[in-house]
């Protein structure tokens, strides 16, 4: 017999149910093709083209098309209900044909056998777990699928995510790598070097400017790939004819960063680059295309609205240029170029923060070729995704790094994680393993990171032998892109919360900040399992040449100087980059939410912070040039080479470095002081000499205008005081004279009845204790002294007339205490004592610094029949 179900392709059961409850809250964005061994899944797919996912974040219901065929999907659901109309044929075909009751009875069994055969099928066993060889011992779990759609070749690269203000051309832009053959000297100053007065939009001619641009005072709200929608304006000059020479400016691209452009000469130009989006602030981060040049004409640019008053330009830093026909032609990519470079004070004060203007002269070197102006080598969001690309499809690097998505930044980007390691023999060898953390690109605009970076991974993922041996001792944690959104809109410092994410990793606003937050928490669940060795996190410095490490004091006396030698290390083995006396080692109050310093504070000894100079160096072989793009890369490598001689089990190379650390500790205490005009014996307590009063500041960014609130809560939190402050007290309503006697006659009543219940706890409470009693058969008081200069004595004296019984109407003493401060304790609480002031003195209630006033009398006067004195 055949069994029409048989046909029909079962989908697994969980793999169906989690892929489309991910994609039903927008997690899973893989095609449910690419899901491994679904022959169901590839099935509907080719014929559902509804099937095929976009790469936005919503979209509920993607994946199943119509109820119809969600209901075909189900399992064992439609399964079951085959096999039941299938026995309900059976049974029909029984009862018509009358069989006898033992035949009827093996065709249900044949039916039981069947269905539980096709439960064993491969196709219907649950794919979660992995089983040996044998088929049969030991299944395993499989590890859980990723969440967000890993890189793959079956499908084009994630497309970055813009915030929907922002327009984007459609226009690639890709730059090759190339290393100059000749070292690029720094310029040398002349002194004789023009400053171009800033003439500004009234002389010039606005040739091009961004017109939707957030800006301070509006905050993210949501992005989209290609940003914003509709027709994208040409926003460069219209040229009039061939022999029109206006530059073509265009910026609108993956990290690139250019306001306005106005030129105000037939080849000068005064530039305005862009603030960081939804801020006001940082602006030093420049990279801009310029068309339609002139290959024999000396053109002038100038940068008008620098934020920092020090700038690696004024000791000979060039400019980057990058040819598009010298790429094309002669295989040549970003070179150092510039003349006349001047670093300089805006003459346009404008009664706020000072502005500083950097100009420089260049010749093209074609005509009418495509070249770029950039701050620094650029390494953008697309090209860390094609380097995790191949790295994905590398057969051999794929085994031991594993790709992870750590979470989704604001504008919805993947944030990667790498997990590099050897595989291990035993699971006590791999939680043997200790962990090191390397992260880049929190400040978007230090591209220098990402290059350090990349020098690093190519070497760990190589089959060098010292690589290998560094994974079979080490698990690598490597964020290679913290802050995904600042690099693609082009930021220099900022996400798109308007802040700097690197004063923030003690943040609690997980929405606000996320990369950062998921970071932290990362390493502390990495802390939880095996110790961290190290955590760098790279960065680029703006002021100062070389590379050098920001570390933290240990004030433990066990490991006293040892975050010092990992530095001192790296110094000896890249001599001609990295210099060890420019690090620093003081720990900051407003360097306290950096990711260096917590990570110090969760338990990481060597947590450093590793600055590249935008510049180049100023030591060795490579003394007054600039680095290239292969001198970042090596560096990345010379981590790696110091991570052996640190980790070297023979502590040689260790206890020299100590013992040079602290020779060299000694001669700057014996400078410091010096400088101070003192002399100082440090044979014996030197060692005991706080290393952070030794030490300089480590100064030099302008971060902590970026800390605080993000923006968009900062602006609620404005708004809520601004409405507090200018918030009208309500008047109120104006009484008539009826309402005004009522309300007073009502006061009154109230508070003579609580003075009346007060005078008869009072009197109850002496009928309590007639130890208090005194007999006497005047009606006024009776003057008394005490012995005891520190005790006074407290009369009550009742009238005839009272209500008190008869025993009551006595003189009744009462000693009190006075306290340390010369004032009165009196039992009860609640009975008012009047003072007889000194001679000279207005009247006083005890404890009080006033006067006794006209209302206070009053309210002894109404009750005639209590008066208390206060003998001396």
């Amino acid at each position: 017999m055949k069994w029409p179900f048989l046909s029909q392709t079962i989908p697994d059961p969980y793999e169906d149910f989690m892929y489309r409850h991910l994609q039903y809250y927008g997690y899973f964005k893989a095609q449910r093709g690419s899901l491994p061994n679904s022959a169901t899944h590839q099935h509907v797919r080719k014929n559902n083209p509804q099937y095929l996912l976009h790469g936005s974040l919503g979209g509920k219901d993607d994946l199943i098309p119509d109820t119809l065929q969600k209901e075909k999907l189900l399992w064992p659901t439609s399964l079951s209900s085959a096999v039941h109309r299938q026995i309900e044929a059976i049974n029909r075909d029984f009862h018509s044909c009358h069989p006898d009751w033992m035949q009827w009875c093996s065709l249900i069994a044949g039916i039981t056998g069947m269905y539980s055969h096709m439960l064993s099928l491969p196709h219907l066993r649950s794919r979660q777990l992995l089983y040996d060889e044998l088929d049969e011992v030991n299944p395993r779990l499989r590890e859980p699928q990723e969440l967000f759609s890993i890189l793959s070749t079956k499908r084009p690269l994630l497309a970055p995510r813009w915030p929907i203000e922002c327009e984007v051309i459609k226009e690639s832009i890709h730059h090759i790598e190339w290393a100059p053959p000749q070292p690029e000297y720094f310029y040398q100053p002349k002194g004789n070097e023009k400053v171009p007065e800033i003439v500004g939009e009234k002389k010039g001619t606005v040739v091009y400017q961004l017109d939707s641009v957030p800006t301070e005072g509006s905050y993210f709200t949501s992005s989209r790939v290609g940003g914003k929608q509709g027709i994208i304006k040409e926003l460069a000059v219209t040229l009039q004819g061939p022999e029109d020479n206006t530059l073509l400016f265009e910026s609108r691209f993956e990290s690139g960063n250019l306001q306005k452009a106005v030129r105000v000469d037939t080849y000068e130009y005064e530039l305005t680059l862009r603030t960081d989006l939804y801020t006001n602030k940082h602006t030093q981060w420049f990279y801009f295309r310029v068309q339609n040049t002139r290959k024999d004409a000396t053109y002038r640019f100038t940068i008008v609205n620098l934020l920092k008053p020090k700038s690696l330009y004024t000791v000979g830093m060039k400019p980057l240029l990058y040819s598009q026909m010298d790429a094309n032609t002669r295989n040549i990519g970003w070179r150092r170029e510039g003349n006349e470079i001047k670093y300089y004070k805006n003459n346009m004060d404008d009664g706020q923060q000072p502005f500083y203007c950097l100009t420089w002269t260049i010749q093209f070197p074609y005509d009418q070729d495509t070249c770029f102006f950039a701050h620094f080598y650029p390494y953008t969001y697309t090209d860390l995704q094609c380097y995790l690309l191949s790295v994905a499809n590398n057969p051999i690097q794929s085994q031991f790094c594993k790709l992870q998505t750590l979470c989704r930044s604001l504008a919805g980007n993947t944030v990667y994680l790498l997990t590099i390691t050897n595989p291990s023999q035993t699971p006590q060898e791999a939680a043997a393993k200790k962990a090191v953390v390397l992260s880049a690109r929190v400040h978007p605009g230090e591209s220098n990171g990402s290059w350090v970076m990349k020098g690093f991974l190519d070497f760990i993922l190589s089959n060098s032998p010292d690589a290998q041996l560094l994974r079979d001792i080490f698990v690598f944690k490597v964020l290679p892109m913290l802050n995904p959104d600042g690099v693609i809109v082009g930021n220099y410092r900022c996400s798109l919360a308007g802040r700097d994410l690197n004063r923030h990793y003690k943040t609690i606003l997980k929405e606000s900040f996320p990369c950062i937050w998921y970071t932290r928490n990362m390493i502390k669940r990495l802390l939880e399992e095996r110790e961290v060795l190290l955590y760098c996190d790279f960065h680029g410095h703006s002021r100062k040449n070389n590379t050098f490490l920001y570390g933290c004091n240990n004030n433990n006396r066990k490991y006293w100087l040892h975050e010092r030698v990992f530095p001192l290390m790296l110094s000896k083995n890249a001599p001609d980059k990295f210099s060890f006396h420019s690090c620093n080692f003081k720990v900051q109050k407003c360097k306290e939410g950096t990711g260096r310093v917590v990570m110090w504070r969760m338990g990481i000894l060597n947590s450093y912070t590793m600055e590249s100079t935008f510049g180049g160096s100023t030591l060795g072989s490579k003394r007054d040039t600039h680095f290239t793009i292969e001198d970042l890369k090596s560096l990345g490598y010379h981590v790696c080479d110091t991570l052996l001689d640190f980790c070297d089990p023979d502590q040689t190379k260790f206890t020299q470095c100590l013992a040079e650390l602290k020779e060299l500790l000694r001669q700057e205490i014996h400078k410091k002081f010096h400088e101070l005009g003192q002399d100082v014996d440090l044979e014996e307590s030197w060692s005991d000499i706080s290393l952070s009063d030794i030490e300089s500041s480590t100064s030099g960014s302008d971060s902590s205008l970026s800390d605080g609130l993000p923006v968009h809560l900062a602006n609620i939190a404005d708004e809520l005081t601004q409405k507090k402050m200018f918030k009208k007290k309500k008047k109120k309503s104006l009484q008539t004279r009826k309402q005004r006697n009522e309300q007073y006659q009502k006061k009154n009543l109230m508070w003579k009845l609580k003075l009346t219940e007060d005078t008869s706890e009072f009197a109850s409470t002496l009928q309590k204790h007639p130890a208090f009693f005194k007999n006497s058969e005047n009606s006024s008081f009776l003057p008394m002294r005490n012995e005891n200069p520190r005790l006074n004595e407290v009369v009550f004296l009742r009238d005839k007339d009272t209500s008190l019984e008869p025993s009551m109407a006595t003189l009744i003493l009462l000693r009190i205490r006075e306290n340390n401060k010369g004032e009165c304790r009196l039992l009860p609480p609640n009975i008012l004592i009047y003072q007889e002031p000194a001679p000279g003195m207005k009247p006083n209630w005890p404890g009080s610094r006033y006067p006794a006033t006209k209302r206070d009398c009053a309210a002894m006067a109404a009750y005639p029949s209590l008066h208390i004195y206060t003998y001396p």
